[in-house]
């Protein structure tokens, strides 16, 4: 099996280096596969698809529509290999799978690392995976299964099984003559791992280190201090994290014994970090987190259903809110003019005060220690912004209306709901979190109505105190 080059060496094929932009996936270029594919042309689709890169490859599988698909898999599956696999979204994934001969899919699975293959073939279907595993070579098949007997989401799933370890008592000199008289070596690695008589890591040397210094050099002189191991059993996303507070670039893996089972890899903890951020903003936004552009209209729906319902109970409340001040509403027609801004300012406001806090608890800043301090800092941000745009919103109703005591209630009911909106916004995701619940999935509703409630009360209530 063979890595697949990073995306630094892969922006543009060797023999297109002299002609910039030849590669890209344009307008222009779908358009030519198109046309090939509904002419029957194979060698024109493989000819348009050959310079591609194969996230390019992925993106146009994307976004033409399932019968197009269909119509480039028939004429050209020999284009679908391996690296287009692993960049395809989940969703369309097991769809192309199906519709690959099955030969040309073994074959796309035999160019990837074990990593890459328990990426694809973990979702699938049992008789999926059964001839995938089948189609490999016995050790890439056998590392694959000790990968999946992994639990779902650990470092054991995200490692590659492919490592390059020496006895920590060799030189530079002996490492590199060892090296030099294996042919399974990965294409790409960035560590050479030592490990004691019981394989066991005890630390690891840049490639670049190792080559730089003299052949007589012991291995245990040139190793990193960052040197760090995870066991197997660890989650994905600590792991992705540590990657990205420490810069690191790779790090073995061990089993519960301390032995070395794999190596993480940096583009695979970036993935992991990158699907987090992608999770927490579908989730925030009440989207199936495994929503994509390629899903079925039923399935869109069917998605978004739950959460534009658990919207519609919160409305329902805030309105019923609205209907404990019918008389002042009447009474006064410009409070239902200025209603819909005080519930839109509320609004905005918590969301940005929930958005740094359920980021801030996926990436771990925001702690114990801190909570208090940010909460007080959320607390005065409120009433500074609610002070600012209650005189801003207190100058136009003055205007607009000619009424200087509505003036006053739209300013004071701004303060309380602004300063609501920020407060909520920070301490719901935090009570969320203590108590085992997704705050990106579950805060939204509770944000929204309490600056809905508070908004509404606040504005109305002080209208009918004051006013009436």
């Amino acid at each position: 099996m063979t890595h697949p080059a990073d995306d630094e060496t892969r922006l543009v094929p060797a023999d297109q280096s002299d002609e910039p932009g030849n590669s890209d996936l344009d307008s222009d270029r779908i358009d030519t596969i198109l046309d090939a594919v509904e002419a029957g042309d194979a060698r024109a689709v493989a000819e348009a698809l050959e310079p591609l890169h194969p996230a390019d490859i992925s993106d146009l599988l994307e976004q033409i529509s399932g019968p197009q698909r269909h119509a480039l898999l028939t004429l050209y599956p020999a284009g679908i290999d391996g690296e287009v696999l692993s960049e395809l979204d989940e969703n369309l994934r097991e769809e192309i799978i199906e519709a690959l001969p099955r030969e040309a899919l073994a074959e796309a699975m035999r160019e990837l690392d074990t990593d890459d293959v328990v990426d694809i073939i973990e979702d699938l279907e049992d008789d999926d995976q059964a001839f995938i595993l089948g189609a490999l070579e016995s050790d890439d098949r056998a590392a694959v299964e000790s990968s999946l007997a992994w639990p779902e989401y650990s470092a054991g799933r995200l490692m590659q099984s492919e490592t390059v370890s020496a006895p920590q008592d060799w030189t530079v000199g002996e490492t590199i003559d060892h090296l030099r008289t294996i042919d399974w070596l990965p294409d790409q690695f960035y560590h050479v791992i030592l490990v004691d008589e019981r394989h066991r890591p005890t630390g690891h040397a840049t490639l670049g280190r190792v080559l730089a210094s003299k052949r007589d050099v012991a291995l245990k002189d040139i190793t990193e201090d960052s040197f760090r191991t995870f066991e197997a059993s660890e989650s994905e996303t600590e792991v992705a994290l540590v990657f990205n507070k420490y810069h690191l670039i790779s790090t073995p893996v061990v089993d519960d014994a301390g032995r070395l089972v794999g190596v993480i890899t940096i583009d695979d903890a970036m993935i992991v970090l990158d699907e987090e951020h992608e999770e927490d903003m579908l989730r925030m936004a009440g989207v199936n987190e495994e929503s994509s552009l390629s899903d079925r209209i039923v399935d869109t729906a069917r998605g978004r259903f739950l959460w534009l319902f658990i919207n519609l109970i919160t409305a329902i409340f805030a309105s019923a809110v609205i209907a404990q001040f019918e008389d002042a509403i009447n009474a006064m027609v410009a409070l239902a003019v200025l209603m819909p801004i005080v519930a839109s300012m509320g609004g905005n406001a918590g969301t940005q005060s929930m958005t740094v806090a359920v980021r801030a608890l996926a990436t771990r800043e925001l702690t114990g220690q801190n909570t208090r301090r940010v909460i007080w800092r959320e607390l005065i941000v409120g009433l500074i912004n609610g002070s600012a745009f209650g005189l801003i919103m207190a100058g136009v109703a003055g205007v607009w209306f000619g009424v200087p005591m509505l003036a006053l209630v739209i300013a004071l009911a701004m303060v309380a709901t602004l300063t609501a909106a920020a407060l909520s916004g920070i301490v719901l995701p935090v009570i969320l979190d203590k108590i085992k619940v997704d705050p990106a999935l579950a805060s939204g509703p509770f944000v929204t109505t309490v600056t809905d409630v508070v908004g509404f009360f606040a504005f109305l209530g002080l209208a009918s105190a004051i006013l009436l």
